[in-house]
């Protein structure tokens, strides 16, 4: 196979996998609205509606930069800098969103387990919570070893 057939292959599937995961991120976004709506609907409380739809709507985000990732990262020529230099530039945005959504759904169960009194779940989300600052060092060391 000649470069112009491998580019053009990659592109598209590039393009095939960001309509995945935007249609994916679409797909969330709809159900969170609908899911807000029925609970407004059915009397639930504000806050309730509000917990359990923050994490749904970073999913829906994480998935949207991956999908933007995808598109702009494979759609390209080769001529760029490397790649290297293009995980520095993709991986901190994604694993930030990953970060967020997992300290959110941490702190999320600690409310939860509090409002409830079962203190004696607090163990799942401290791990998680104490994930999350796992991959967040992981990032800062990968950055790190990466610099130039």
């Amino acid at each position: 196979m000649n470069d112009k057939t491998v580019y053009f292959v990659r592109a598209v599937f590039a393009k095939l996998f960001a309509l995945i995961f935007l249609g994916l991120a679409i797909a969330i976004i709809v159900s969170l609205l609908m899911s807000v709506a029925k609970g407004f609907m059915e009397g639930a409380e504000f806050m309730q509606i509000f917990l359990s739809s923050v994490n749904t709507a970073i999913i829906a985000l994480a998935l949207f930069e991956l999908a933007l990732v995808v598109n702009r990262e494979h759609s390209g020529s080769d001529e760029e800098e490397g790649a290297v230099a293009s995980l520095r530039r993709t991986i901190p945005r994604f694993i930030g969103l990953v970060c967020i959504a997992l300290a959110l759904e941490g702190l999320i169960m600690v409310i939860k387990y509090s409002q409830l009194e079962l203190a004696g779940n607090l163990y799942y989300p401290v791990a998680i919570i104490a994930s999350t600052a796992l991959l967040l060092a992981a990032l800062a060391f990968f950055l790190h070893l990466t610099a130039k």
